[in-house]
């Protein structure tokens, strides 16, 4: 049944029909409604809402290279290091354009840029307000505290 129901709001509904069968089906299988939340393509999680943080102390040797590289002004090893981030996720808080610059963490294995960053955001690049570090290709970032 549930699979017959899943399959009509996925076809016909689309995706905030499929929201809602997903719902009703976690309502009929006893799930609560906070375990059931989709993301909004809009109005995605921030990072103050995921609470992540990580000390400067637990980044890899190669963040903590990088982010020492960052406060210097350079130089960096890559082209994209140190151009403006869109933040086009929309999990970091809301700036304007040109605020964040991304950084790439080098992974010793990778033979290319790999999924490390660090992104910076502040007017000035060299004096960040406030850096995060993703491990995972901008799908989370937690905020690098000292």
């Amino acid at each position: 049944m549930l699979r017959n129901l899943w399959r009509v709001g996925l076809g016909r509904c689309g995706w905030v029909g499929s929201i809602w069968i997903l719902a009703l089906s976690a309502v009929i299988l006893g799930a609560s409604p906070a375990v059931v939340q989709a993301r909004s393509p809009l109005n995605g999680p921030s990072v103050s809402a995921q609470a992540d943080t990580i000390a400067l102390s637990q980044l890899p040797p190669q963040g903590r290279d990088m982010v020492a590289l960052i406060y210097q002004g350079g130089p960096f090893r890559y082209d994209k290091d140190g151009t403006v981030f869109g933040n086009r996720e929309r999990i970091l808080p809301a700036k304007n354009r040109g605020y964040y610059r991304e950084y790439t963490v080098r992974t010793p294995s990778e033979r290319s840029r790999g999924a490390r960053r660090v992104i910076c955001g502040g007017l000035k690049p060299s004096a960040p307000d406030a850096c995060y570090y993703t491990d995972d290709h901008y799908a989370s970032f937690r905020k690098i505290v000292q």
